[in-house]
């Protein structure tokens, strides 16, 4: 029998104790801070998000229920109450969670760098786009949107190798999603898959001038003049593949390069899909194919608003609610993390169910995610008494 530590202490030995204490340091977050440090408020909150809890009371109430157990999962309080957590949630500078999670970030990363797209290419794929979470005005006045409706947008460039967010932006609602293509550093040699909303010749003709390139689905109403008409197999749904250049009144001036205008046409559904690229050497096949796996962005969104707590919030306040998202992120980059690093092959939906149920238990962390029929190797030293228990 396992009489060693809880699945959630396990957990934190794959957090990087060391830089989170190096950002509470910059934004002097454990300020005049006597027992509930922001170590402790993040321990907190990433318990929240991985047992579902509904309010600071559930928070209060499950931790309080286990008070000889807080020291051994990580805590350094004697006791959490909810007034000291909506303290800390309003009051404390949410971008040291903010700089935490992007640390995260880059560590799984470069764990997920040989992760197949299942197209051959040797380039970074990324998607851009953006979801709204919708608040309720009255309690957010910050965060207007329109006259009767507060939400903010997560804008999320996601790489497609290992679905790990890349960049992660928290806006108002009011911000439009083009905006966000003057914050990115574009990668030369690496291909951006946009959706329309993203169209602005400007601004891809400056990504097109620092060698990166894009995969955009085109507007109907654009007005452009065709060079070149390339074979294709219209038998695999493909319409057309055309050199193109813009000749509307601002978009000439704003894009004066050739670009590369690819139909195709689902044959389940029949719906017409135009993409502008700038990558000439790709295949017409291989950009359609591109654009389906931006559909992995939508999954994303999707997965993080079923499964983690960023649309109910614990505070009202803008510190609050950025907080509360950034360590949403953090879970499901750590949950991530860890299922690289123990080559557990399970998917993160169900990695996250099993450690919502699992968290008090003191058993192995690995015999614990991985699938029934997987053996664990005998560990010889499994029995013998740990003389620190962090």
């Amino acid at each position: 029998m396992y009489e060693g530590r809880t699945v959630f202490s396990q957990l934190l030995d794959h957090l990087p104790r060391h830089t989170f204490r190096r950002l509470v340091k910059r934004y002097r977050g454990d300020h005049r801070v006597r027992h509930f440090s922001c170590w402790d408020q993040f321990l907190a909150m990433i318990f929240a998000q991985f047992t579902y809890r509904e309010s600071l009371r559930d928070i209060e109430a499950c931790l309080g229920a286990v008070p000889e157990r807080l020291y051994h999962l990580g805590f350094r309080c004697p006791a959490i109450s909810r007034s000291t957590l909506a303290d800390a949630n309003e009051r404390r500078d949410w971008r040291i969670y903010a700089d935490f999670a992007q640390v995260l970030i880059h560590e799984a990363r470069k764990l997920y760098v040989g992760e197949s797209l299942g197209l051959d290419l040797d380039q970074t794929v990324y998607a851009l786009d953006a979801t709204t979470i919708d608040l309720c005005l009255a309690l957010f006045p910050w965060a207007r949107f329109r006259r009767r409706k507060g939400a903010i947008k997560l804008h999320t460039l996601l790489d497609l190798q290992g679905t790990i967010p890349a960049f992660v932006r928290i806006t108002p609602g009011v911000v439009h999603e083009v905006n966000l293509l003057d914050e990115l550093l574009p990668e030369p040699g690496s291909i951006y898959v946009l959706d329309r909303g993203y169209t602005d010749f400007r601004r891809l003709y400056r990504w097109h001038q620092a060698q990166a390139f894009f995969v955009l689905r085109g507007k109907k109403n654009l007005d452009f003049r065709r060079r070149y008409s390339h074979p294709v197999d219209r038998s695999t749904g493909l319409i057309c593949d055309q050199t193109i250049v813009l000749q509307g009144p601002r978009t000439a001036t704003l894009y004066p390069e050739a670009l590369r205008r690819i139909s195709v046409q689902d044959p389940e559904t029949g719906k017409r899909i135009t993409l502008l690229t700038n990558h000439f050497h790709l295949s017409a096949a291989t950009v359609t194919d591109l654009y389906r796996c931006r559909w992995q962005v939508e999954l994303f969104f999707k997965w993080i608003k079923q499964h983690l707590r960023i649309k109910a919030f614990y505070g009202t306040s803008e510190y609050a609610v950025k907080t509360q998202i950034w360590i949403a992120i953090s879970v499901y980059v750590l949950v991530a993390i860890v299922r690289k690093r123990l080559g557990i092959e399970r998917d993160l939906y169900t990695l996250l169910q099993i450690l919502s149920v699992t968290l008090f238990e003191k058993s192995e962390l690995l015999s614990t995610l991985s699938s029934p029929g997987r053996t664990v190797e005998e560990d010889p030293s499994r029995n013998q008494l740990q003389l620190f228990d962090f």
